[in-house]
């Protein structure tokens, strides 16, 4: 490393780069580590960024990934920055000791968006505090949506999960110049980013690559194939135009966007859909990334730290007063849980004796957050012991009706509470006490392994913040994951409504119209 009066210069293997010095921290913002995904590439696996002469200047965020903005219901609550450019496969790097004698821990950034939406310049997730306190933060653009997990016949799958294994191996050869140690990096995602990081760390071509993986509202999962060709279908039928990768790269590229949010509005976190997704490809992802984890057959040696919020949900249902909504739905809604998580009437029967005071919106929202989160995190923390360490995130929100919701923590973790855009889901006044108690606990993660509380072991000990003072709870979910083991799944779900019984066909229909309901309140 070297640097001049403009800030510090380091040599990348495509060339050198200039940064800034902010706050006593080095950032390198925009760096290419792949070429732009467009033209003769688009719809392809991620190539080799071209090099370049002299110095390239890295004081900027470089483009992020075309993508939708959100609904205004959702705006209202979450931040989505867009910088124009084709050259969007790039990232961000802050660091405290840029050059290769400082040998830091690294966690790279993975961020959430459903695999739609999302960029590394969301101020949330500014990385000054991580480099501050001895980590060397990298943050990661990649493909989204239609481009990045498109299902095409003629096009391989999932580009942007190979985005972000490329992203991975630039840093595992490029770090150290920035003061990182390649031997000790953490890979961390929330949503669908801890989606991506399960994905990675079980896929061949990373393995040894990543220390330590964070999952924040997240578990590994594969979607199923027709699940992401019925979204490139609808697109294509409204387009009207083949579903190939061929006739999608001659579409206008605005168009396409507004069609993709179009489609993507018949899909729910809550009740499922048709939605883009990392599918099994026998490549990057041979078999489901979460069998792979539990057998064992990848990622030997992987320290794991997993976590949720305890009212995930909230963020799901509240934009737009769809709370009120599912609540008035009554079993209805419970027909569409009990697809969405393929059981039947025993699971939310059992919840509702849990939770005798709660809403049909609660049960309905604890119901999905356990099928997708909560129990494939359990086993994968049960078939990691001594590894494996367990978080709940529970301080409410200040603005009303969110509760502890998805992608709160995420301010807290970045140390970033006080930015506006954390504000806008947190409130004002937010504990600073609370964001340091969490943000040491990520660091601590990334440079050793502990975060600071009990590994997994057959006491399920899970590390609660927010919930009066931090504190280790053991086993406070195990009530209703145990639900779960009790009720066998129905082959064909048998599900009392309104005092008759529905079955197959009949509950997919109610489901759809719940769906088609449910888009109505969200526009």
């Amino acid at each position: 490393m070297t640097a001049d009066q403009a800030g510090p210069v380091v040599n990348t293997p495509n060339g050198a780069i200039r940064g800034r010095y902010e706050r006593g921290v080095a950032v390198f913002r925009g760096i290419p580590y792949a070429a732009p995904p467009f033209g003769p590439r688009r719809f392809l696996p991620p190539e080799p960024a071209a090099p370049w002469d002299g110095v390239r200047d890295a004081g900027v965020f470089g483009p992020t990934a075309p993508k939708p903005p959100y609904s205004d219901a959702f705006e209202h609550y979450l931040s989505d920055p867009s910088v124009p450019g084709d050259d969007c496969l790039n990232l961000n790097v802050w660091t405290p000791e840029p050059g290769p004698a400082a040998r830091l821990p690294v966690l790279v950034w993975l961020h959430g968006g459903a695999l739609t939406r999302g960029s590394s310049a969301v101020p949330v997730y500014d990385g000054h505090a991580f480099a501050r306190d001895g980590v060397v933060l990298v943050s990661v653009n990649y493909r989204l949506g239609v481009e990045g997990y498109g299902l095409f016949p003629d096009a391989p799958a999932n580009a942007g999960l190979r985005d972000q294994l490329a992203a991975l191996q630039w840093v595992h050869e490029s770090i150290a110049a920035f003061g990182g140690d390649p031997d000790r990096i953490t890979l961390a995602g929330q949503s669908a980013g801890a989606i991506s990081v399960g994905s990675l760390i079980a896929a061949p071509q990373a393995q040894g690559l990543v220390r330590r993986a964070v999952l924040q509202s997240g578990a590994p999962e594969v979607s199923e194939r027709d699940r992401v060709r019925r979204m490139v279908r609808r697109m294509a039928t409204r387009l009207k135009v083949p579903a190939t990768a061929e006739a999608f790269a001659a579409v206008d590229r605005d168009l396409l966007l507004r069609t993709q949010g179009e489609v993507g509005r018949l899909s729910s976190p809550v009740l499922g859909g048709p939605a883009f997704g990392v599918v099994v490809d026998g490549d990057v992802v041979p078999r489901d990334p979460l069998a792979a984890l539990l057998a064992g057959d990848a990622a030997p040696g992987v320290d794991l730290l997993m976590g949720w919020t305890r009212d995930e949900y909230r963020l799901w249902l509240v934009p737009g007063g769809l709370v009120e909504h599912v609540d008035r739905l009554g079993p209805v809604a419970y027909a569409g849980a009990m697809a969405r998580c393929h059981c039947g009437h025993e699971v939310p029967r059992g919840y509702r004796v849990l939770r005798p005071h709660a809403g049909t919106s609660e049960i309905v929202g604890q119901m999905v957050t356990d099928h997708l989160l909560r129990i494939p995190l359990h086993r994968l923390a049960g078939a990691r012991p001594g590894s494996s360490y367990l978080y709940e995130f529970a301080w409410p929100s200040n603005l009303p009706d969110l509760g502890a919701c998805h992608a709160l923590e995420l301010g807290f973790v970045f140390d970033t509470g006080d930015a506006p855009e954390s504000r806008k889901l947190a409130g004002e006044g937010g504990p600073q006490e609370l964001c340091d108690e969490m943000h040491a606990a990520w660091v601590r993660f990334a440079a050793t392994g502990d975060p600071g509380w009990q590994s997994w072991d057959d006491s399920h000990p899970v590390r609660v913040f927010g919930d009066g003072p931090t504190h280790t709870a053991h086993g406070p979910r195990d009530a209703e994951l145990a639900l779960w083991t009790l009720a066998e799944p129905a082959r064909e779900p048998v599900v009392p409504l309104n005092g008759t019984h529905v079955r197959g066909a009949e509950l997919a229909a109610t489901v759809r119209r719940l769906r088609r309901s449910v888009t109505v309140r969200r526009r």
